[in-house]
């Protein structure tokens, strides 16, 4: 989510917001978790595991991204004190603390959005029963009655994550009555222009290929039971 800006004169250019490695992996999860929902309620378990693995491999991605991606990516540049997400709230954020990417509650809900489903993933690892199924692919690692509690969570935890996704589209809503439009620039990755704001600059492609190296790696790792490296 982004803060709400004033309109800014007509000859500007856009800036660019977003790259285009953020805008995948967030359009990704739309589509991975209702995929991820289906698969469980119809009983496809195969590919069921299969997503989550790809869910695994985005969200570690969008952890390493959060670290050496672009400035909006950034976790640094969206996670605030308490202090500035009142001070948003109240609408006395100074005007020098007003940029591009997320607002301070944004970043916040973003962060517990990114978090809930690496827990929901991480418990679907050790979920299922081998003995009637599909399990995950460390569910070894784990007892009989372990696996159970895992699993049992791992089915009520993913309200918890609908919860959070319909708190995020109504957000969305909201911003869009007061005539800020936050889905565009994620499309396109770029939004009207902010004065004194120049954008992101551009995407560095060596840090985005080793974190998709690392991401699909630790995933690959995991699929094979996270066996000993040495």
């Amino acid at each position: 989510m982004t803060d709400p800006l004033g309109t800014p004169p007509a000859a500007s250019h856009d800036v660019k917001v977003w790259d285009p490695l953020l805008r995948i992996t967030h359009w990704s999860f739309l589509l991975i978790i209702p995929m991820m929902w289906w698969t469980a309620e119809n009983s496809k378990w195969a590919l069921h595991r299969r997503t989550g693995l790809v869910l695994l491999g985005l969200l570690v991605f969008r952890l390493l991204w959060g670290f050496v991606g672009p400035e909006t990516a950034r976790f640094s540049s969206f996670v605030k004190g308490p202090g500035e997400v009142i001070a948003y709230l109240r609408g006395t954020l100074s005007v020098a603390a007003t940029r591009i990417g997320h607002s301070p509650i944004g970043g916040w809900s973003t962060l517990a959005l990114l978090g809930a489903m690496l827990v929901q993933v991480s418990m679907g690892l050790f979920a299922g029963d081998p003995y009637d199924g599909m399990t995950g692919p460390l569910n070894p690692l784990v007892g009989v009655m372990t696996a159970d509690t895992i699993t049992e969570l791992h089915e009520t935890f993913f309200w918890v994550i609908a919860g959070l996704i319909g708190l995020h589209l109504a957000a969305i809503t909201f911003y869009a009555v007061k005539g800020n439009d936050l889905l565009s620039p994620m499309v396109s990755g770029d939004r009207p222009p902010v004065p004194g704001v120049a954008g992101i600059g551009p995407t560095p492609w060596g840090r985005a290929a080793l974190a998709v190296g690392l991401a699909a790696g630790f995933a690959l790792w995991v699929a094979y039971g996270a066996p000993p490296l040495i």
